[in-house]
């Protein structure tokens, strides 16, 4: 088995690491494994809107898995967490952005409601696991 080697993503990660001892992200062999990125920019400030909150939250997924070396065309799995249900802006959302980021295909996905996320502001995580060949 390969030894873990574990990552922070460039920008928020480091305070992450910091004050709560997490990394973002662990590659075993060609597996990679990110912990839940929510929709916060470097400040851990969140935009206003929830489309916003779920597109940041995309692109919190891309840096993270970039740290790791992989990219979005190497996720297999993504588990999304949500506060407030699911409001048709929700999966139109999400759904666009899976078009956009994996176009050539589409992951498995399980979509979970939650109570509460870690920051009162957060309405979205989401988690992938990406197989790199």
């Amino acid at each position: 088995m390969s030894k873990p080697e574990f990552f922070v993503t460039p920008g928020y990660g480091q305070q992450f690491r910091d004050r709560l001892h997490y990394s973002q992200a662990v590659k075993i062999g060609n597996r990679v494994e990110i912990s839940g990125q929510g929709g916060w920019n470097d400040e851990l400030q969140f935009p206003e809107s929830l489309e916003e909150e779920i597109a940041q939250t995309f692109r919190n997924v891309e840096r993270t898995l970039a740290a790791a070396g992989a990219s979005w065309e190497h996720v297999v799995h993504v588990n999304s967490y949500h506060v407030g249900g699911f409001p048709d802006e929700v999966n139109e959302t999400i759904s666009r952005l899976y078009r956009l980021y994996m176009p050539n295909h589409a992951p498995i996905w399980t979509e979970l409601g939650v109570e509460a996320l870690a920051h009162p502001d957060m309405h979205i995580e989401i988690r992938v696991t990406a197989i790199i060949p």
